[in-house]
Parts: structure tokens; C-alpha cells; sequence
């Protein structure tokens, strides 16, 4: 593939956010950084006014985004878990509130990829070590239900499925076409479903071995016949060995190149990873980008900021990567809808998780924020806007 140049110079707009946390959250100062590209191609093209709709996506009724008149967040969620791990959820229409508020236009919904037992009282895995979570099938019933319930007109809704045990393949085709046959036409991809977690080693979950990966054969067949992109996580390694688990995404995707594969969190970032090098990192990522034309890498979770772009120096060394491969990346939050989180919880963690978006250029962030990747790799009939240009 061809690696593509970023293009220079910026203009900054101090822009009010809605709350201290998110302010403090976006550059520690609230500014929004947008670079304007050389080319004046769309100066001809009217700015849109006002709030974003899907209206706005159709060739007939674009205008160009203005990049330095509004704040430059993702109308894409890429990755939102509308039910928590255990415990109480969000109503689903609140959830969709949540979005509409924060100007989120489209969305995949994912279930959850490990389930407290039904009786646990807790709400996170973590707050219950040595508790066992299991994959089920549970979520993505209730999710596809709630889709068609509250069938919402003004925002485009992708349903996952995210039963699959990646250790117990041969349980998995199986359960596919139980839901395709429940609800036809419904689920659109796979995941996200775990191959190494180590979050989850105390709770029973060790991974899945590398000669089992052999065995998705079947259900790998059927995604692709299907074309229903999956979404893999699977850690990258910890501060003793960074790369430690890199072989068994190297394995899954030389097996099946030819299925649209997503890795989540910038290619396997984790709180076991705190010391990442970025060298290392991007190096390893651009070898697979370049190798794996149907590798995609989300810029999901809190932690992408706290561990990676919140450091400038790191941030700019990301941001020139992105630059580079701009029609391989997708935006995303990792909420997990728990009934404790308010409309504030989801505006600020897509706020903190969209911050390095001010800071890459025009193309990738047409491509990224504004969802051109996200259609494509979903075959959706939508097109993003252009940015605008100075006249």
C-alpha cells in the first residue's frame, strides 16, 4: 500500500466545551487545533450550519465541514457496548439520547465480550477477581431486540455479534445462524470477542491457543461469505515484553487475510502495556497495515490518551502514523453502559478518546471522524462531507 504524506499547517480555535472535566480532558485548555491543507479544491463549497444529520451524508445535501469553525469530534462510535459486563444497563433509548447529545451520527453496537454470572453483584470484572465471565449469547439477543424496538431514524446502527468463544470454535457457526435465522438481516460483523486479555487471566480466561486458531476455518468462511468485518481484541504484550502476544494476531491475520479484521485500541494497547515504545509500536503495526490490506486498527478506550496522547512527543509520532495510512483507521469510545453513567460519562470519553483527532490532517480526518472508513468497510450507502477549504 501506499503510505501518504501528512500535510501541513493549522489553524486553532479556542472553542467552550460543556463541562471542566472535558476541558481539562481536550489540550488541558479547551483549544481545538485544525489543519488546513494547501489545496483550495472546496472553497467554492458552502460551509454546513449547524448540528450534523445523516441528511448530511447523502451527496445530495453535503455541504464541507468546517473544521476550524467546530469542534473536530467523530460522528462515528465505532465501538459502544450499549449493556455492561454485569449488572444494570442504560435503558437502550437513553443510550441513544447519549449519542444524539454528543452529535454522534453512527455507531456499532457491541454486546459485551465476557458476562459476570447472573447472579454476581458486580457491575466490572475487574471489581470481582477470580469470578468467572464467560462469552453468551445473551447480549446480542437483547441488542438486536432493542435495534428494532426503538428502530431510531436519525442515527445508523450496526449490531455485532459477540457471543463467540474464540477458544470453542466449533460452538461458533452454529450460534451465527441461530441469530441470523432470529433475526434476519439484523447483525452486520462479529466482535468484539477476545483472543488475549490478560485482564481476564484471573477470571478464568487464559487466551486462546495458537494452534486453535487453526480451527476458526469454518466460521471465518462465513464472515466473509457474509462480509461481516470482525473485531478481534487481543492484547499486545506487558511492560516486561511488549510484543509478547504479537504472534497470535500475526497468526490469526496470515490465516485469514482475506477477512476485514478490526484491532482495537491502537493495535492491542492495554493497562498491562503502560511503557509503550512508539517506535516499536508503530513499526510493528505499519509492517502488518502494509502486509494485511484487510487490517483495520480502532482508536478506541480511555487509555489511548492517559498512556499514549497525552504525551506530545508520542502524540506527534501517532498522529504522523495515522496520517500515513488514513483509510485504515476507525474512532471509537469503549463505553460500557452501566447504569451508574450519565450523559456527561459518554460526552467526556468521547471527548478524551477523540483528541488526537484536532491533530491529524484533512484526508484522515475525513476519513476517520467524519466516517468514510466506517462506511466502507461496512458497504453503508453514505458519503462524508469534505473539508472545507480556505477560499
Amino acid at each position: 500500500m501506499t503510505q501518504r504524506p501528512g500535510r501541513r499547517g493549522f489553524v486553532s480555535k479556542v472553542v467552550p466545551l460543556v463541562a471542566a472535566s472535558i476541558l481539562a480532558a481536550i489540550a488541558g485548555a479547551g483549544i481545538v487545533s485544525a489543519k488546513q491543507p494547501e489545496s483550495p479544491s472546496l472553497s467554492d463549497i458552502t460551509p454546513i450550519a449547524g448540528p450534523l444529520s445523516l441528511g448530511h451524508f447523502k451527496g445530495d445535501q453535503q455541504g464541507c465541514f468546517d473544521r476550524a469553525a467546530r469542534l473536530n469530534l467523530p460522528v462515528v462510535d465505532s465501538h459502544l457496548h450499549p449493556r455492561p459486563f454485569g449488572g444494570r444497563p442504560i435503558h437502550f433509548s437513553d443510550v441513544l439520547d447519549y449519542m444524539r447529545n454528543s452529535g454522534v451520527l453512527f455507531a456499532n453496537i457491541y454486546g459485551i465480550g465476557q458476562r459476570l454470572p447472573v447472579d454476581s453483584e458486580c457491575t466490572y470484572y475487574l471489581d470481582c477477581p477470580g469470578v468467572p465471565v464467560t462469552p453468551s449469547l445473551k447480549n446480542d439477543f437483547v441488542n438486536a431486540q432493542s435495534l428494532l424496538d426503538e428502530a431510531p431514524l436519525d442515527i445508523h446502527l450496526n449490531v455485532s455479534m459477540t457471543f463467540a468463544d474464540l477458544a470453542s470454535p466449533e460452538e461458533v457457526l452454529a450460534s451465527m445462524h441461530l441469530l441470523d435465522r432470529e433475526f434476519p438481516g439484523v447483525f452486520k460483523m462479529m466482535g468484539e470477542v477476545n483472543l488475549i486479555k490478560q485482564a481476564l487471566f484471573d477470571s478464568g480466561r487464559p487466551g486462546v491457543e495458537r494452534e486453535v486458531i487453526e480451527s476458526w476455518a469454518p466460521f471465518m468462511a462465513q464472515l466473509r461469505e457474509w462480509n461481516f468485518p470482525i473485531t478481534i481484541h487481543s492484547d499486545l504484550g506487558h511492560d516486561g515484553n511488549p510484543t509478547k502476544h504479537l504472534h497470535l494476531m500475526d497468526h490469526v491475520l496470515s490465516l485469514y487475510p482475506e477477512n476485514k479484521i478490526i484491532w482495537p485500541h491502537l493495535g492491542g494497547l492495554s493497562k498491562e502495556l503502560h511503557r509503550v515504545d512508539p517506535a516499536i509500536h508503530i513499526d510493528v503495526l505499519e509492517t502488518l497495515l502494509a502486509e494485511y490490506p484487510n487490517l483495520f486498527i480502532d482508536l478506541s478506550w480511555r487509555i489511548l490518551y492517559d498512556q499514549v496522547f497525552s504525551d506530545p512527543e508520542m502524540r506527534d509520532l501517532y498522529v504522523a502514523f495515522i496520517n500515513r495510512w488514513p483509510d485504515r483507521f476507525l474512532p471509537g469510545t469503549d463505553f460500557v453502559a452501566s447504569e451508574d453513567k450519565s450523559a456527561l460519562v459518554y460526552r467526556d470519553e468521547l471527548f478524551v478518546n477523540s483528541a488526537v483527532l484536532q491533530w491529524i490532517d484533512d484526508e484522515a480526518f475525513r476519513q476517520i471522524a467524519l466516517g468514510q472508513n466506517f462506511f466502507e468497510i461496512y458497504g453503508l450507502d453514505y458519503t462524508a462531507p469534505g473539508i472545507c477549504q480556505a477560499g
